[in-house]
């Protein structure tokens, strides 16, 4: 088989495990047409049938259709041998009845056993067709191929998927009412948000405003230094005050000696 459409045919099995709970051993029930099918066309029908399901499948067959193949076992006697491989599926009919009517009034309106119908009979085909949930297998050319899902079996899934999601009127019922307006919670009111301030550009200072922050930055140097020296000043003045104070005696002034006078230009007397 190849590897698409053993994707395909894993899609249309995992679909039908998913919404209508087919479980693994699938059950198959194949009818007389197939049975001959598969002799004339030598196909290992067991293994067909796994391959197409992607798992393990448990093959059966009704009396009615067995019945219908002891009929011709003359012309089919390949077919007899391989249908009684197979399980027998107890149908109930104590006459023996078409395989067509019999495999209708097994699968019912709903598939309650969820059955997988294997069979060659077009208006079998058609019929089940019309019945959600039932995969149909059919052999074309050799090739053993399940039909794609029916528009019943689509409807079927929709109306499943709307169940789940809504309650029940018991469910529903037991549900408090949490709509009223006394068991509300108070919303939150919506506050408006302001910008983001790492988007927003920064405000250029003023002319005035910058001249003063460079003053208040940067002080005038020459200030400084006056005040210093004012203070030095200052200093000098309180050293003179204290040693004229401290001071008890006068200095004498002493002569030069040895110098002649500006004045008179002589040489001193001794």
């Amino acid at each position: 088989m190849r590897q698409k459409r053993a994707k395909a045919y894993r899609k249309l099995m995992s679909l039908y495990s998913m919404s209508f709970g087919f479980r693994q051993p699938y059950q198959v029930l194949v009818d007389s047409h197939m049975c001959k099918e598969a002799t004339v066309h030598k196909i290992e029908l067991v293994k067909q049938l796994g391959s197409v399901l992607q798992g393990t499948v448990k093959p059966l067959i009704t009396q009615c259709s067995i019945q219908e193949l002891y009929d011709q076992e003359k012309d089919h006697k390949f077919a007899v041998e391989l249908a009684k491989t197979f399980e027998r599926r107890r149908c109930n009919h104590r006459q023996p009845i078409p395989g067509d009517e019999c495999l209708t009034s097994v699968v019912g309106d709903t598939n309650k056993h969820r059955y997988v119908i294997a069979t060659q009979s077009p208006g079998l085909r058609q019929h089940l067709r019309a019945i959600p949930a039932v995969p149909i297998i059919h052999v074309n050319r050799s090739v053993t191929i399940l039909e794609p899902v029916s528009d019943a079996t689509l409807r079927a899934k929709a109306l499943e998927e709307d169940k789940a999601l809504h309650p029940t009127k018991p469910e529903a019922a037991k549900l408090t009412p949490t709509t009223s307006a006394a068991t509300e919670l108070p919303r939150k009111k919506k506050v408006p948000k302001g910008p983001n301030p790492l988007s927003m550009k920064k405000k250029k200072p003023k002319p005035e405003e910058n001249v003063s922050a460079a003053k208040s930055e940067f002080p005038d140097p020459t200030a400084q230094v006056g005040e210093k020296r004012r203070w030095q000043d200052d200093d000098q003045e309180e050293g003179a005050m204290s040693t004229k104070e401290g001071s008890t005696h006068k200095r004498k002034r002493r002569r030069k000696h040895g110098g002649q006078s500006s004045s008179t230009g002589q040489d001193p007397v001794d």
